[in-house]
């Protein structure tokens, strides 16, 4: 367990302290980075989380999350420095990163670091499950009811003027105040976290992922194989209905030698697909994190993102809260499209055009062996900018990219 885990800051009085500045539901990492954010501005924050919740996930982050974020070296049970592509035909292509690493972090000790960080900076950590929201009629700056049920199973009433749902996909949050959030598709992802094999054992490397692009072990996505120190994820998902992503992960287990490995727990959910088109209600609620959709097409990378999305929440909520003016909660989605909305536009076509078949998934599997490939696609997703120098790669990786997809590339 990471030994830099800040300790929790004492609760609240009760009485006044049901009443706050801005509501958060949910105390993943685009929670907790929104709550952090407007306690340290001085506002009134409640950080409202389920007790006992751990996200399925592969658990990566890149450098650009560690600098941004300020995420400590204690956090990270691992450091990757390749990862290991493996296409239908069972090829494997490595990708071994040059300069810098991928982190690795637990999240059931990465995100308790995230919300213990929320509680030093002033907010107040509240364990319970939202219900539904309601307005006061007479109006007022904390005119917003929001009923949860405790972790006692007691009701309780937190009275806000803003309220930020970052409360997962399928959020309830979402499907209560946001017009559209219906309408969101997802991956459904599921993973096993086993104790870790000795390295070497099976060809397991603890600085390596591997990413299996065949059809059987998911049809439309991927399936994962991602060291954790002593633990590591074995996971896979998929948007078709019918397909076992169960079946998938121990199918994926027996073939790489890792079934006999201990399985420590099981853990899935939905992974939305898109963002949603609208992220506020125009009065007072915004979205942030997989509420709002905001995981990468194509990688499913989401932690980043997440993070992102809590922080333009949080300047939208602060925002409003200093203007009164409900528009400017509109800022959130604006300012994350305009910085990330093209990588998405791009792993999106990704995604659809080369996981599509086992004929596509073998071809984009030979392209990841193109070191200019690997070059521009590490540095991309390490420091989260599209790469615009070295203009001479990306006319070679285009051309290569004709080649492939027109199957007239050389083996």
């Amino acid at each position: 367990m990471p030994t830099s885990t800040p300790a929790a800051a004492p609760a609240a009085s009760a009485g006044a302290a049901d009443e706050f500045d801005v509501v958060v539901i949910g105390g993943g990492p685009s929670g907790a980075t929104a709550a952090t954010d407007l306690a340290r501005r001085g506002r009134r924050v409640a950080l409202v989380d389920r007790d006992g919740r751990i996200k399925p996930c592969g658990g990566a982050i890149p450098t650009a999350l560690i600098e941004e974020f300020a995420i400590p070296d204690s956090l990270l049970v691992a450091r990757v420095k390749a990862a290991r592509m493996v296409a239908p035909s069972r090829r494997e292509v490595g990708m071994p990163i040059s300069d810098g690493f991928v982190g690795m972090v637990d999240r059931e000790h990465f995100d308790e670091w995230l919300r213990n960080r929320a509680a030093l900076a002033g907010a107040e950590r509240i364990t319970g499950k939202y219900e539904y929201l309601e307005r006061d009629p007479a109006g007022g700056p904390a005119a917003l009811r929001v009923h949860l049920r405790g972790a006692d199973g007691q009701p309780r009433v937190l009275r806000t003027g803003a309220l930020i749902g970052a409360d997962g996909a399928r959020s309830r949050v979402a499907a209560q105040c946001i017009p559209g959030a219906d309408k969101a598709k997802y991956v459904f992802a599921y993973h096993e976290i086993i104790a870790s094999p000795p390295e070497g054992a099976a060809g397991f490397e603890g600085a390596r992922c591997d990413v299996h692009y065949r059809g059987e072990i998911s049809p439309d996505f991927y399936g994962w194989i991602f060291p954790h120190g002593a633990t590591t994820s074995v996971g896979s998902g998929s948007a078709q209905h019918g397909f076992s992503v169960r079946r998938s992960v121990e199918n994926l287990r027996r073939d790489t030698g890792l079934d006999q490995a201990p399985t420590i727990r099981r853990e899935g959910a939905p992974i939305p697909m898109r963002p949603l088109d609208r992220w506020d209600n125009g009065r007072d609620v915004v979205l942030a994190g997989d509420a709002a959709g905001v995981v990468a097409p194509a990688s499913g990378e989401g932690i980043y993102y997440a993070m992102a999305g809590g922080q333009f929440a949080a300047e939208a909520v602060e925002e409003f809260l200093r203007s009164g003016d409900a528009r400017s909660l509109a800022q959130a989605r604006r300012r994350f499209m305009k910085r990330h909305g093209r990588v998405f536009w791009v792993l999106g076509i990704l995604q659809r055009f080369w996981y599509s078949s086992d004929r596509r998934r073998e071809r984009f599997v030979k392209i990841c062996a193109d070191k200019d490939v690997q070059e521009l696609t590490w540095q991309a997703y390490l420091t989260k900018r599209l790469v615009r120098r070295k203009p001479m790669a990306h006319v070679r990786i285009f051309f290569k990219d004709l080649a492939h997809l027109f199957g007239v590339a050389r083996t």
